[in-house]
């Protein structure tokens, strides 16, 4: 039964990958049209992601953008879309095609109906606070990038070994965890609020456990060598600045490159900050200068 319906959902994704749910062309300030679209991934787990890309056949350079996660299935399935439109067409209009992949386990795929033994396809839990699991959730979300990327490669769509990485929240710690593997296609990553375990209970500052937490971003440190740049926000209650700093140090003793910033305030809750469009002209100067420094 789970073949057949692993088969179906491929089916689906390929031919919903045929026919883009939307294309809405723009034109950037700089010139450069980019085209906006719904894509279907036929990856050995299938997803939806939104795509905005240069207008033109490419390939282009890479960059996947890994969202948050929520571990409330209510709050899963009402999980937009389209994440972090704005900063995604801000790489487009840098020449990019960005992907933004819907976790497996969102939207309609987030029920989960224990009493009828139906539950939906997450997989980036870290079990219970006395002993999370940081480290795989992290890589479990890292292999989706490393399909993401083989996919794209196979389909002649993007630029081998040109690959940027960035991630909110989990996906920031996704990244992380997907630093540590080295991946040769993979130049640079950019993290905003990574991490996992923030405000248990709903409790600002109350995170699931701090320590291990330092302990697993040491752990990806030692083999990490990617280059990386790490932003968090001074007002962020999931990972506040003595945390973050905490595990910028723990993995840049470990051996890991990380440009760290925390930045000012941003709104009532900096947490969320890529994903205004208003912190789009703060962010940006930082990312620029990062990327061509990569170049």
């Amino acid at each position: 039964m789970y073949g057949l319906a692993a088969a179906i959902l491929r089916r689906l994704a390929a031919t919903m990958l045929l026919i883009a749910t939307f294309a809405m062309p723009a034109r950037a300030e700089d010139d450069v049209r980019i085209q906006e679209e719904i894509w279907a991934l036929p990856l050995p787990l299938p997803m939806f992601a939104y795509l905005v890309r240069p207008v033109g056949d490419g390939p282009f350079p890479l960059v996947i953008m890994n969202h948050g996660v929520s571990l409330n299935p209510v709050d899963r399935s009402f999980f937009p879309l389209v994440e972090f439109r704005d900063a995604a067409k801000w790489f487009a209009k840098r020449g990019y095609l960005v992907v933004a992949p819907v976790g497996s386990g969102y939207g309609a795929a987030a029920i989960d109906i224990p009493e009828r033994a139906i539950y939906g396809p997450f997989f980036s839990k870290i079990g219970k606070c006395i002993n999370p699991n940081f480290h795989d959730a992290g890589l479990a979300i890292a292999q989706v990038d490393l399909w993401i990327i083989d996919y794209l490669a196979a389909e002649k769509r993007t630029i081998p070994k040109d690959v940027i990485v960035v991630g909110q929240s989990a996906g920031g710690w996704a990244s992380i965890a997907l630093s540590s593997l080295n991946p040769p296609p993979v130049k640079a990553i950019i993290t905003f609020a990574a991490g996992r375990g923030g405000r248990v209970g709903g409790k600002p500052n109350n995170n699931c456990a701090p320590n291990k937490l330092v302990e697993a971003t040491a752990d990806f440190g030692r083999t990490s060598r990617v280059p990386m740049l790490w932003i968090y926000i001074e007002n962020d209650t999931f990972f506040g600045p003595e945390l973050s700093k905490r595990m910028r140090d723990a993995f840049t003793a470990a051996g890991g490159k990380a440009e760290y910033h925390l930045l000012p305030p941003f709104g009532n809750e900096g947490h969320f900050f890529i994903g205004s469009p208003d912190a789009v002209p703060i962010w940006s100067p930082l990312v620029a200068k990062f990327l061509d420094a990569q170049k």
